[in-house]
């Protein structure tokens, strides 16, 4: 299994609700496409622009994939990218054996 954290910061706070809206809009389409085996998003109490992303995929190639279909294409770079910055976190869950 692939495991990917992604820290999320909104521009500014104005950015804060679309990125929130267009991230919801997006956990359906991620868990529909192949490989996907779960998708979260979270938005930050204490500070509203920061969300973090945790997605488990079968493989690294599934993920890699994903970058062309549509959740990528017609909600993330169209409308979140322009509105953040970001940090892409490959990872390795601690304590699995």
């Amino acid at each position: 299994m692939f495991h990917l954290i992604v820290t999320v910061q909104a521009k500014t706070s104005a950015d804060e609700a679309p990125v929130a809206s267009a991230l919801a809009r997006m956990r359906p389409v991620c868990l529909a496409e192949p490989g996907c085996m779960s998708w979260e998003a979270y938005q930050s109490h204490e500070s509203p622009g920061q969300f973090v992303l945790v997605e488990h995929w079968q493989t690294r190639q599934h993920w890699e994939a994903h970058d062309a279909l549509s959740a990528i294409q017609d909600i993330y770079i169209p409308e979140i990218l322009p509105r953040i910055t970001r940090e892409v976190h490959p990872s390795t869950p601690l304590g699995h054996v």
